[in-house]
């Protein structure tokens, strides 16, 4: 099923879609907040793809591509139900898309649809917290900054993690973050 906001169309993600995904997936400029989750192989990110159809087939939500109108591949952007327990924001794009808005908007449509699906489950965005830009889309979207904390088993011990939400967390839900 696809989708439109004012500048993007959406889309689920097949299997298709591994190479151009890939070309996002393993540019190092896409990854400055985070180098070591920079794929260097192409089966990570078909893993990841089949991850994603899956989610859509399981849970009705997941990632969905972002596309200028007739457009090249972008990102992507979307909320997928983990652990039935919170419901995951995520967005990555290619770097001739930052700073244009586009994740804001396409968050937005993902948010909005998570609620209407899954009003039970909170909406969450993890970070790390020197990626200011990924921050400034988890607010813009309605997600309030809940915990922040060293981030456990990242290769940088330095490097703390923040969780947003768009409701206060049980326990057991920031748990569930945490993983």
């Amino acid at each position: 099923m696809a989708a439109r906001t004012t500048r993007l169309d959406l889309a689920r993600p097949t299997l298709d879609d591994v190479d151009a995904l890939h070309a996002i997936y393993a540019d190092p400029l896409v990854w400055t907040h985070f180098p070591s989750l920079r794929f260097t192989q192409r089966e990570q990110t078909e893993r990841m793809v089949a991850r994603w159809v899956a989610a859509w087939q399981e849970h009705g939500l997941g990632q969905r591509l972002l596309r200028a109108p007739g457009g090249d591949l972008l990102g992507h952007a979307g909320c997928e139900v983990r652990d039935d327990t919170f419901v995951n924001l995520g967005y990555r794009l290619a770097p001739l898309a930052h700073g244009r808005g586009l994740a804001t908007e396409a968050a937005l449509a993902d948010v909005a649809e998570a609620r209407d699906r899954r009003p039970d489950l909170p909406v969450v965005a993890y970070l790390v917290a020197h990626n200011h830009a990924s921050a400034r889309v988890a607010t813009k979207v309605g997600l309030t900054l809940r915990h922040s904390a060293p981030d456990v088993g990242n290769p940088d011990p330095g490097v703390v993690r923040h969780v947003y939400a768009d409701r206060e967390l049980t326990d057991a839900e920031l748990a569930a973050t945490l993983r």
